[in-house]
């Protein structure tokens, strides 16, 4: 790999923000975003969990630190912004990962089923995003937001209603925050995993129903946390430097089987 393709793809110097760090994607993002040279801020609820990841960084060379954040509760995220720009400064980079599942048929899902998977899937994005694109645009600092949508988000499937219309949400968000923050030189994109095995799907997929499934799909298998890194750099990154509001699926050529 030549040494412009390496530079554009360096993220020393910026600060680097993490929801739903503690396990799965999110600590995944958190190591690859530090290994990639930035400090990295991993947030969640589980603080000890944090503390742990913020310890495997440091000790593969990273820099990173841990806060506590409910992305549901406004006053939390304030405040985990605010203790961030305190110790290290405006955050850069935004990857909205925290999020919930709760599958169900339609006609079972009720209103608390809703609050649940909605609110966490897509209305702590809205609150997250604004927070750390008020601050970038204060501070007169570029910046990127990725947002985890999913390939639910951009096709229907059974049973879970909920959370892909949350998802499908968390996509026009992108697409509209992106409109209106280009001009404050803040990218936003929606990165769409297809079926990575994480603490939500795991059970799902070592059953014989969800082995059955997998057999069907066009890649034939999950996809391993790896193929997630290098588009999560791109959109980061000034490799990306001209990738603007859009949904990028990463998921193996599952959306475009043949019906």
């Amino acid at each position: 790999m030549n040494e412009a393709v390496l530079k554009s793809l360096d993220l020393s110097g910026q600060i680097a923000l993490v929801t739903g760090a503690s396990s799965g994607l999110g600590a995944h993002f958190a190591k690859v975003l530090a290994q990639a040279g930035a400090t990295v801020v991993a947030a969640a609820r589980r603080v000890d969990r944090l503390e742990t990841l913020v310890s495997d960084i440091d000790a593969a060379g990273g820099k990173a630190m841990a806060v506590a954040m409910d992305v549901n509760d406004n006053s939390s995220v304030v405040a985990a912004f605010s203790q961030v720009q305190a110790s290290l400064g405006t955050v850069t980079i935004l990857v909205n990962n925290a999020g919930v599942a709760d599958p169900s048929r339609f006609v079972d899902s009720t209103e608390e089923k809703w609050d649940f998977t909605v609110d966490t899937n897509l209305k702590a994005v809205w609150r997250v995003s604004r927070e750390a694109s008020e601050r970038m645009i204060q501070a007169g600092a570029a910046g990127s937001i990725i947002n985890i949508s999913s390939i639910l988000g951009l096709q229907p499937s059974s049973n879970n209603t909920l959370y892909a219309t949350a998802k499908a949400g968390v996509i026009q968000l992108t697409k509209n925050s992106a409109q209106e923050l280009w001009r404050h030189n803040i990218r936003v994109n929606a990165l769409c995993p297809g079926y990575f095995e994480t603490e939500i799907n795991s059970d799902f997929f070592k059953s014989e129903k969800g082995e059955q499934y997998l057999s069907k799909i066009q890649p034939r298998r999950l996809g391993q946390m790896d193929e997630l890194s290098m588009p999560l750099l791109m959109l980061a990154s000034s490799a990306g430097s001209f990738i603007s509001g859009v949904a990028l699926p990463v998921d193996g050529g599952h959306l475009v089987q043949s019906l």
